[in-house]
Parts: structure tokens; sequence; C-alpha cells
């Protein structure tokens, strides 16, 4: 076979191999945190402990007109979050990974704590949107600022490139990542999630954590 067909078929084979590749500990691990994640998200949502604070519209917010066509976009966050750490080969990778994202999540949840925040009403009747009402009954309008959807987003968009680069992916695969990430972002506006005050704030929390893996610096006895 020549070189360059080997090099073609090297990546997709990498990634399938680690994608496999400890499959209980990415099951239970990524349940696990999800669960948790939720169980304290819901919690301060239902019962914020101080004054909650509305949060303003900019022009942004203003140009950006709802969509219900962004709805599946929104929701596909949780499809997207999955991708780096089932790309992780080793258990020390994960155990970095779920750090580093403990770090996000608790970042976020502490400011919901001590800053409880919310979106101002879009005066929508939601009732006209069933595809809405699921999401609008369960995931209100608080635990805006900063918005962890957008967090989360970017902060896997960083991940994943870095793993996109190990396995020298084409610019296509790149461009594509980002995307996914920006259709996100503008979802959780074109929803009514977030507003852009929120966006922004969510994504700086993202980059840092996406920029700064402190966790995968520290040596962990019995990973690998």
């Amino acid at each position: 076979m020549p070189a360059d067909s080997r090099e073609k078929t090297s990546a997709p084979r990498e990634l399938l191999s680690r994608m496999i590749a400890h499959p209980v500990l990415k099951t239970v691990g990524i349940t696990a945190f999800i669960t948790i994640f939720f169980l304290g998200y819901f919690e301060l949502l239902e019962s914020p402990r101080f004054p909650v604070t509305v949060m303003p519209l900019t022009a942004l917010d203003h140009a950006i007109a709802f969509a219900p066509f962004s709805l599946p976009i929104y929701l596909s966050l949780w499809v997207y979050v999955c991708f780096p750490p089932i790309a992780l080969r080793t258990r020390r990778e994960l155990v970095a990974y779920g750090w580093e994202s403990a770090a996000v999540a608790l970042i976020g949840l502490g400011i919901f704590l001590f800053w409880p925040t919310v979106i101002p009403s879009p005066g929508i009747d939601w009732t006209q949107y069933p595809n809405f009402q699921f999401l609008k009954s369960v995931d209100a309008a608080g635990n805006a600022c900063p918005s962890l959807h957008v967090a989360f987003a970017v902060f896997s968009a960083i991940r994943a490139g870095r793993i996109f680069r190990s396995l020298s992916a084409p610019l296509i695969v790149h461009l594509l990542n980002w995307l996914w990430c920006l259709a996100i972002i503008y979802s959780t506006l074109a929803t009514r999630q977030h507003v852009a005050l929120d966006a922004a704030a969510g994504a700086v929390l993202g980059t840092l954590g996406g920029l700064f893996p402190f966790a995968a610096r520290v040596r962990m006895p019995g990973t690998r």
C-alpha cells in the first residue's frame, strides 16, 4: 500500500482505537458526571440562596430572533460534549479530563450560588411551541450567567481540536468542529435560554478550562 494511503487510513483507525478503549470507565464516568452536575444545577436553579439579578439585554440580543429550528442544535450539546472524553485513550487522560470538566462546572455552579441570575422574560407564549414546553418547564431561565451550555461547548471544541491535531485531521474537520460549537452558542440565544452576556461569560470560562489543563500535568498514581 502506498505511504499516502496508509496515512489516510491511520487516523480513522487511531480514532476508533481510542473510542473503544476503556468503555466501562467512559460510560460510567460520563453518566456519573452529568448526573451529579444536574443535581447541583437544579438545586441552585430551584432554590437560589441570594437575590436574583435580571441580566440586561444588548444589541446582539435584539438582533438575533427567536428561532424554533435551533432547539435540536441546542440539545446537540449533550452529544458534542461526549466526543472528547470518548476519544481519549488512557485512564490518566480520562481522569484528568474529568477533573478539568469538574473545575469548569464547579466554577459555574459557584457563581450561580453566590450570584444567581435570570434572563428577562422574552414575552413568548410557549404553548405555541410544544417542542419547547419541556425545556422551559425543566430548565427555567435561571442560572443564566455564565452560560454553562456555552462554557462546555467551547471547552469541548478546544479539547476536540487538540485531539484532531494529534490525529493530523484535515482542515475541514477542524472547521466543522468549530462550526458545531458556534451553532450551539447561537442556539443558546435563539432558543431564548440565555442572553449575549451569559454567552460571553460562558465562552471565557470554557476557554480558560480548555487552554489550561491543570489536571493533565498532575501525576496520578495508578492511572495509565
